[in-house]
Order: structure tokens, then C-alpha cells, then sequence
């Protein structure tokens, strides 16, 4: 049978969807890479705001008037089974907790393609899933409701895979969660240990890790610091403070304060200054007045992230936030908008900051009109106007640059 793996959202579920490839494949079906060629598709959700909720039901109807059997995963299934089942009543939905039970769930409906042996496939950027669910209580997300509490992998499993990807060809490894700052902490390990652990294995290969918040951070800081100052981890921080209020903060039901969040990113700054800082932002949260806005504003001015992910509120199902007072809609997008516009003047004057310099870029993946994408140290990526090897670390001289990347030419 023709399937396709059609995935939304995260890095996370990204990598999931990878994982429903290979047993797909192990079962003998052929992975194709268009929905069009397929008979079955499994469309992998994500739910985090509505907008994307609507689009997926969309994609759903339409995939079924086009005679295609689904398999719905995701954070969807794990949520919205009847908003799944109205829309497309014979939808077979699997929640991710479910996962383990996914090649039976093929076999019983599907049964076996064509059984040969299946190989790894080589992957330059691998993603690695260290856990399910997190420690969190925020008011507003409807993903800890679908995750639920954390469930860490085994510390050993996840360090065979790692080997496993870079034995393999792999030269990039995303490692992934809701909120990797807590993997750990349900097993008696932490990701400090995980990240110091995974970079001794043998070969030369570069490690991003994911999303974390400051409070999960603040309990693992003195473990992970140390192990993310090593050579093959990437210097990026991925660390959402959400707002610049900590009145907001506390609403939201996020357990720091925006002191806590300022000392941690100085600490990462003090061991490399250079570091690709990454937060994020909501917009028009309950209650929300012009002075929490202004705070934002204020916040992301003195710390110069050079990434900022801004996202209006979005109430979402089952969720304490989405019962509250709701900012009005064009109150929450003129906001956006201030914070967008004032995050590209930021990055965008960071950016040609980094012009003149040498940089020593792994080269990922293709991208538009023929050009290459790598990345630097600190995970920036750099546009490479010239043909050059998926996999390969190479020295290359910034030449220019755009709010969003560099733009390179190789050198050596």
C-alpha cells in the first residue's frame, strides 16, 4: 500500500512522524511523497492554535473527498477525537500515547505491504524525542492536556539511538520535547546528563537542543550549562518567557519571574556571547493591559534576542485561559504586529553585525532556487549561492545578511 506521512507542528511531532514512517515501512507499505500517489495517509496534528486546528480539519475533509483512507495522529487524537469523527466519521484516530500500538493498528486494518528488509535511512539532520508530556501548568496550552504529565525515555535508549544516527550519516541531531529543561526529572536524570553523554560518542556531528522553559531550567541549569558549552552542541537557547509582565507571567500560570528568565539568559550569554537566543511571545492574553504590552516591548529591547516567535492568543479547548475575559482580536494584532516589526529590526541589525565575519558552517539541506543551507555554531542559518555537499562542515565568509539568515560564500 502507498502511504504518506503528513505532519504538523513541532519539532517534536516532526520527529514522531518519522518514527510512524519507518514502521509503516517495516510492515512493507511504501512511503510516498505526495498525498496525491497515496491510498492511505496519516495525517500527524498538531492543535496548538486554532488557526491551525481549522486548516488540519480542512486538510482532512478534503483528503477524504479525494477517496483517501486516514489515520489521524497527533495532538488532535489525543484531544479532539469527536471534532475528528464529525468531520470524517470512519477516521481511524491514534493519540501519540498510543503509538506502541500503532503497527498492530496497521496490521488489523491494512495488513502487510510487501515485506523486504528495511534499512535506516541516512538522514543528515536526525530528530531524537527524549520524552512525553511536561511538568507544566500553563494556564493557556492545550498540548499539556493532549502530552499529559511527563514521561522521560530511557536514558540508555535515547544514547543507542543518538549512536545509531550518527553510526548512520547523521551530522545534526535535534533533540526534541515539550519542554527537554524536565526530561529527566520523573527518572532520577536530567538533560545536562543526556546532553554531556550524547556528545561523547565518536564522530564529528552537531546537537541542537530544544525548546525550555525557565522554570524547568532553573531546577537542571547548573548540570546543563556546562554540558551546552561543549564543542558539538549548538550555541542556541531556546528559552520563552512569554511576557514582560510578571503579572501576566503568573496568569498564564508559568512559575518564574522575568528577573529569573533575564539571569538565566546572562549566564548563558557570559559563557558564549555570541549565542542565538530564541524566546517567545503571546499577544492578547486575558487580561492583558497596554502596561504588560509595553513591559514586552521593553524586555525584548534590552536582551536583543535575535529570535523572537510571536503568536496572538489563541483560546483553545479545555483550557482555564480560554474561560477568561478575552482581549479584543484587534487589540492582540496591533500588538503582534509592534512586536514582529520590532523583532526584525533587532535581528535584522544582528544580522549585518555578522557580515565580514568567518564562520564554520554544516552544511543541512537544499534550499530555493539552488541554493544550499548550513548552519553556523550558534545555529544561524547561512544561504550558500553555490553548489556544495549536504553533510560537509565548511569555513565560510558572511557576505550578507536578512532579518531571517546569512547569506555565505565558501572559502575553504
Amino acid at each position: 500500500m502507498k502511504v504518506r506521512v503528513e505532519t504538523y507542528g513541532c519539532t517534536m511531532n516532526q520527529g514522531e512522524g518519522l518514527v510512524l514512517e519507518r514502521k509503516l515501512e517495516s510492515l512493507g507499505h511504501e512511503i510516498v511523497t505526495s498525498a496525491e500517489e497515496a491510498e492511505l495517509v496519516v495525517l500527524n496534528t498538531c492543535t496548538v492554535i486554532r488557526p491551525t486546528e481549522t486548516k488540519i480539519l480542512k486538510r482532512m475533509e478534503a483528503l477524504s473527498h479525494e477517496g483517501k483512507q486516514l489515520i489521524v495522529s497527533g495532538c488532535m487524537a489525543a484531544v479532539q477525537p469527536e471534532a475528528i469523527r464529525r468531520k470524517i466519521r470512519d477516521a481511524i484516530v491514534i493519540p501519540p500515547y498510543e503509538y506502541d500500538s500503532f503497527s498492530r493498528l496497521v496490521l488489523d486494518h491494512f495488513g502487510e505491504g510487501d515485506l523486504r528488509e528495511v534499512r535506516e535511512r541516512r538522514l543528515t539532520t536526525a530528530i531524537l524525542p527524549i520524552a512525553q508530556g511536561c511538568l507544566g501548568s500553563c494556564s493557556y496550552c492545550i498540548t499539556r492536556i493532549a502530552r499529559g504529565r511527563l514521561r522521560s525515555y530511557d536514558f540508555d535508549s535515547i544514547l543507542q539511538k543518538a549512536r545509531e544516527f550518527v553510526e548512520s550519516g547523521s551530522r545534526e541531531i535535534l533533540i526534541t520535547a515539550q519542554d527537554t529543561g524536565c526530561y529527566g526529572l520523573d527518572i532520577g536524570r536530567d538533560v545536562g546528563q543526556l546532553t554531556d553523554a550524547i556528545s561523547r560518542i565518536p564522530g564529528k556531528f552537531r546537537m541542537r537542543i530544544g525548546m525550555m522553559n525557565p522554570d524547568s531550567l532553573a531546577k537542571v541549569i547548573s548540570s546543563f550549562l556546562p554540558a551546552w558549552s561543549g564543542e558539538k552542541v549548538y550555541k542556541f537557547l531556546h528559552l520563552p518567557v512569554q511576557s514582560g509582565s510578571d503579572r501576566l507571567i503568573r496568569a498564564m500560570g508559568r512559575r518564574y519571574s522575568v528577573e529569573e528568565f533575564k539571569s538565566q539568559v546572562a549566564a548563558f550569554r557570559e559563557k558564549c556571547p555570541d549565542l542565538t537566543l530564541s524566546t517567545d511571545f503571546i499577544t492578547g492574553f486575558p487580561g492583558e493591559t497596554g502596561e504588560d504590552h509595553r513591559l514586552s516591548v521593553e524586555l525584548i529591547e534590552d536582551l536583543r534576542p535575535s529570535i523572537v516567535n510571536v503568536t496572538r492568543f489563541s483560546p483553545r479547548p479545555g483550557t482555564a485561559a480560554a474561560e477568561e475575559k478575552q482581549v479584543p482580536s484587534w487589540i492582540s494584532k496591533e500588538r503582534s504586529r509592534e512586536l514582529t516589526v520590532l523583532r526584525f529590526k533587532i535581528s535584522g541589525s544582528l544580522n549585518r553585525g555578522m557580515e565580514g565575519r568567518t564562520e564554520e558552517v554544516l552544511v543541512t539541506e537544499r534550499g530555493k532556487d539552488g541554493t544550499f543551507v548550513g548552519r553556523t555554531k550558534s545555529y544561524m542559518p547561512v544561504v550558500l549561492k553555490e553548489e556544495v555537499p549536504i553533510g560537509n562542515i565548511l569555513e565560510a565568509k558572511i557576505v550578507g545578511s536578512a532579518p531571517t539568515h546569512l547569506i555565505g560564500k565558501i572559502i575553504a
